[in-house]
């Protein structure tokens, strides 16, 4: 992994690198947020990005109705929400489903039996307040949660049959074959049929980014510096680690790519 700079001229094998990229693929909490919150400096990154023909997708865990809101309000190209479960286009609201359910509320029936499977073993799990808001997973609070016991969470869902990941801010019983990678692979190839993934920047901090940090499908990967959290638990790494946490830590990978697009900036 190699530590991006603050001085742009510093990185010029880099800045050559990022001279491909036409999308950015993002997460959203721990990622966009500083402090759990978006700021004026993110608005304007997202601005100056399209300035330069770069689209901005958002790939986040949050829900389907956090995520059709976010899509109306922000300059972005659209947004995935439930770690690859769905997808809206910019200002649509109407949502496409990205992993196949026959019965939604069947669906919803089944995850909400897992959990309470889960909460009889582990009495501490707090449901997160926002599953009146989801469509195909189920999540609950990751604060507090130890390493040893997120693992045995796990491993009891995958022992049913479902997926399970979690983030800086929850964690999420899925289906099991449902991950970020999946579902910006499909709205690639559907609605972004002319950028093929050589022109993608994955970008994201905790384990539940590590499929969009898999070098075999996204060559181009950056966490910010607070991913080094958890390093050691992630499946994939990274190519590139910001200097800065959170926010701050995409606002210099958006100035990096907006420089890549100036010439001057990238040639030897």
């Amino acid at each position: 992994m190699n530590t991006l700079s603050h001085d742009s001229h510093r990185n010029r094998q880099i800045l050559q690198v990022f001279q491909a990229v036409r999308l950015v693929a993002t997460d959203m909490d721990g990622t966009l947020t500083v402090g759990g919150k978006f700021t004026p400096a993110l608005v304007q990154s997202f601005l100056d990005l399209a300035a330069v023909g770069h689209s901005v997708l958002i790939v986040t865990g949050r829900s389907a109705g956090w995520v059709s809101g976010l899509v109306s309000y922000l300059p972005i190209a659209g947004a995935i929400a439930e770690n690859g479960g769905l997808f809206y286009r910019a200002n649509s609201e109407q949502p496409v489903l990205l992993t196949p359910i026959a019965d939604l509320k069947a669906h919803r029936q089944q995850l909400q039996e897992m959990f309470r499977q889960l909460q009889a073993e582990f009495p501490q799990l707090q449901e997160s307040i926002d599953n009146a808001f989801r469509l195909t997973d189920w999540t609950f609070d990751v604060a507090g949660l130890s390493p040893d016991i997120l693992d045995r969470l796990r491993d009891r869902t995958q022992q049913a049959g479902w997926g399970f990941t979690y983030s800086s801010v929850q964690c999420h019983i899925k289906p099991a074959d449902q991950d970020k990678a999946k579902g910006l692979l499909q709205v690639l190839g559907h609605y972004f049929p002319n950028v093929s993934v050589s022109e993608v920047v994955t970008v994201g901090d905790s384990p539940n980014d590590s499929s969009l940090f898999n070098r075999d499908l996204f060559p181009h990967s950056v966490g910010v510096a607070n991913v080094r959290e958890y390093l050691d638990r992630l499946n994939d790494r990274p190519r590139y680690i910001t200097q800065s946490p959170e926010g701050l830590g995409f606002g210099e990978l958006a100035k990096l790519l907006i420089a890549a697009t100036q010439p001057e900036m990238s040639k030897d």
